[in-house]
């Protein structure tokens, strides 16, 4: 499933930086660039807030009640200071941001994502989840046709299947 650019990839983004905690600076960069973020390196200390930043992402997935959800996705949108902008830069046509293109890497990364989880919970409130497997944590933005996903991947949902049937193997 394709949402707008902001609740699709931004939202992924987001997602990326809560899975990867506090990352080398240059593991960062390269989930945002596998995204479709142009960003090209972060400092030491860019990389810390960001990973920060990735912190308080986290309660945004795993809230299962939506005014809770919107709560917290409107203090990450006063906290990134988001004004929305249309901006024309690398080439690209002109497009939505959230940040001036003077803002530094950090502050660019927090709007870029906040605007992302709130354009998804305005128009897919259940996209967002923390997969299911006890243990597991790692959460995702269900992009799947049906939007039932409840596993980060076929790995953990299959581990739980097992484990389900061998549970009902010695139980019967």
């Amino acid at each position: 499933m394709h949402f707008n650019p902001y609740g699709g990839s931004a939202a992924q983004v987001a997602a990326g930086l809560v899975n990867l905690g506090h990352a080398p600076a240059a593991e960062l960069v390269a989930m945002m660039r596998s995204h479709g973020m142009s960003l090209r390196r972060l400092s030491a200390a860019d990389a810390a807030a960001v990973a920060d930043w990735g912190d308080r992402l986290r309660p945004v997935f795993a809230e299962s009640d939506v005014d809770k959800r919107v709560d917290v996705v409107n203090e990450l949108l006063a906290d990134s200071a988001c004004r929305p902008f249309i901006s024309r830069h690398d080439g690209l046509a002109a497009h939505l941001h959230y940040a001036s293109e003077e803002s530094g890497a950090v502050r660019r990364l927090q709007a870029y994502t906040a605007g992302g989880l709130a354009h998804l919970l305005c128009e897919e409130p259940d996209r967002l989840g923390t997969c299911d497997r006890p243990g597991c944590g790692t959460v995702y933005v269900d992009t799947s046709r049906n939007g039932r996903r409840r596993y980060c991947t076929t790995k953990c949902a299959t581990r739980v299947y097992v484990a389900e049937h061998r549970d009902r193997r010695r139980a019967g």
